[in-house]
């Protein structure tokens, strides 16, 4: 087991990994009074083309059958019900499917060893037959018909399939109704073997429990789990523009809504790591859209904006800012991020200032059990590491490299949405 600190955070991980490949990473805090807990696996929704372990033929797998699979894991030969037995010792759980990875949690301030030893026993024992993925069917065509009803669901869709020309990103998490209806017991079992192998997934403990007890339960239920291998998935080739750049969209809204996605082929930008870039666009967009930008501000003054936020998020090759907005003057806040963009400048006593806030900010989220979990999680997935000198990093920031990053992107590679009422 390796002792990595983290630098100015006084935490210290210890990590391991087993023999056949699963990642354990611990964080004990005795000062805390709770735990969270993630079993991960790096499968999520976006991957539905690959060639399995042992075959040399690549299949295709219905749409949505990672959250499907996410789902049926609750459902236990033995008939019991996570939920319930988590719930008996206050327990919260539960488990989530991202276009990336799929996680099982669960958090509390007791029954640690108890708790861990169930989790790593349900997500190791799937259990699916005919009936009850038929069952399921049903259950998840009634979710996604609920969400379809759900604007900012909409949005967000809507506005991924006008910047992906064929990623599979362009696909919502949950598939389509047409699609699951297709998955069955055996496609289920084949995503299983294949992506739930423990050198693809990991396991990260953080806050009240004792290191050795909780390393001894890894061990004892995870070291005989066989690593199956990794299948092949295939490389998609997105082209760099986006698919489509303006498009108006009808729905059931009364106040009309704007969807803007930057796309930013990364290709001519490769003497920055991941993490340093991500570092760098997270700055950009907080400086020009953030709670206290001068954008904000401007747009506020001219009561132009209902609400708004806006994330990154990457695909191999690419990152793209998604943002989104309710105005009852669509064109004109359109036409203020278009300006923003063209006319991008960032000011060096700004850029200093949010650095500062940004340490302080990381150095405050340190005292809170689930907003740890949460930043190691992301790095695990992301970067496939332990980032001990992360506020080394975000000091290192620099204007000069800012703007040469600024010079590399084209702000004019954009989808542009506007969703308006139907009546």
């Amino acid at each position: 087991m390796k002792e990595i600190k983290l630098n100015g955070l006084d935490l210290s991980t210890y990590v391991e990994t087993l023999a056949n490949g699963l990642e354990a990473i611990y964080i004990p805090l005795k000062d805390k009074k709770n735990y969270f807990v993630s079993y991960a696996t790096r499968y999520g929704s976006e991957t539905t083309t690959f060639t399995p372990v042992g075959s040399d033929k690549e299949i295709k797998v219905p749409d949505g059958i990672a959250h499907f699979l996410e789902h049926k894991m609750f459902e236990q030969e033995d008939g019991v019900d996570p939920f319930s037995y988590y719930s008996e010792s206050g327990t919260g759980a539960n488990a989530s499917t991202s276009f990336d990875n799929t996680q099982y949690i669960f958090y509390g301030t007791k029954n640690f060893e108890d708790n861990l030893r169930f989790l790593l026993k349900y997500v190791n024992e799937p259990y699916y037959t005919d009936e009850n993925v038929e069952k399921e069917k049903g259950i998840i065509a009634e979710e996604l018909k609920m969400y379809e009803d759900i604007p900012d669901w909409k949005c967000e869709t809507k506005l991924r399939e006008a910047l992906y020309h064929i990623h599979p990103r362009r696909v919502d998490i949950g598939g389509t109704v047409d699609e699951i209806m297709k998955i069955t017991k055996e496609d289920l079992y084949t995503c299983y073997e294949n992506f739930y192998s423990p050198n693809n997934m990991f396991l990260l403990m953080v806050g009240n429990f004792d290191l050795d007890s909780a390393s001894k339960i890894v061990h004892e239920m995870l070291d005989n789990i066989e690593n199956k291998g990794k299948p092949i998935v295939r490389k998609i080739c997105e082209p760099n523009e986006v698919y489509i750049k303006n498009q108006v969209i009808k729905l059931d809204i009364k106040v009309p809504k704007i969807g803007i996605g930057l796309k930013i082929p990364i290709e001519n930008l490769s003497e920055y790591d991941d993490l340093m870039l991500d570092l760098y666009f997270e700055m950009l967009s907080t400086l020009c859209f953030g709670p206290s930008s001068e954008f904000r501000e401007k747009v506020r003054n001219k009561k132009i904006l209902n609400s708004f936020y806006s994330e990154w998020e990457a695909i191999d090759g690419f990152r793209t800012l998604l943002i989104f907005a309710s105005t009852n003057n669509p064109d004109e806040l359109i036409n203020e991020i278009i300006g923003e963009f063209k006319n991008i400048s960032i000011d060096e006593d700004a850029f200093s200032r949010m650095k500062k806030v940004w340490i302080a900010n990381e150095v405050k989220m340190a005292d809170y059990v689930d907003s740890i979990e949460a930043n190691i999680y992301d790095d695990i997935l992301n970067y496939k590491r332990i980032i001990p000198n992360k506020l080394d990093l975000i000091r290192s920031l620099n204007i000069s490299d800012m703007n040469n990053i600024l010079k590399k992107i084209d702000f004019s590679n954009l989808a542009i949405i506007k969703f308006v009422g139907d009546k």
